[in-house]
């Protein structure tokens, strides 16, 4: 599980002395800590997995929109600082399915539920979410569903 995997990082950082290593796992920790106290209002996720994929994927995507508005304020120091936080992070993501991979999944999809117009793009995507949620980019999935829709 990828929760185990985050707590032997971190005992494996402190032993090191890596101290930037050790804070960015932390960090993580936090989140997913918030995440937990968050799902127990509602629905826990079927696949623990999922959700702590969930967190680390949301904590990339802020670190990278930070990094483009430190580059933009002239403040190299600090998109490195983030950098190397998404390069932690980054470790305990599972391998995300590439573009080919993703247009064949949606292609599946589509067959399957008989989707032919861009009407229909809620019902492939929530499939697509449910099949391979931690797995997939859904932004850029989203792309992909609505041009594969649009040829349809």
């Amino acid at each position: 599980m990828i929760r185990d995997d985050i707590k032997s990082a971190l005992v494996t950082a402190m032993k090191g002395g890596d101290k930037e290593t050790t804070s960015t796992i932390r960090l993580i920790q936090a989140a997913i800590k918030n995440r937990d106290i968050e799902a127990r209002t509602g629905k826990a996720p079927d696949d623990d997995d999922v959700l702590v994929s969930e967190v680390l994927q949301k904590m990339v995507k802020q670190r990278r929109e930070s990094i483009t508005m430190y580059e933009q304020g002239n403040r190299p120091e600090l998109a490195a600082s983030e950098a190397a936080e998404v390069a932690v992070i980054e470790r305990f993501l599972p391998k995300m399915m590439d573009e080919a991979e993703t247009k064949a999944a949606i292609e599946a999809i589509k067959a399957e539920i008989g989707a032919s117009s861009i009407k229909d793009m809620g019902r492939v995507m929530a499939e697509l979410k449910t099949r391979h949620a931690g797995k997939l980019d859904m932004s850029k999935a989203s792309g992909l569903v609505k041009g594969a829709l649009s040829k349809a």
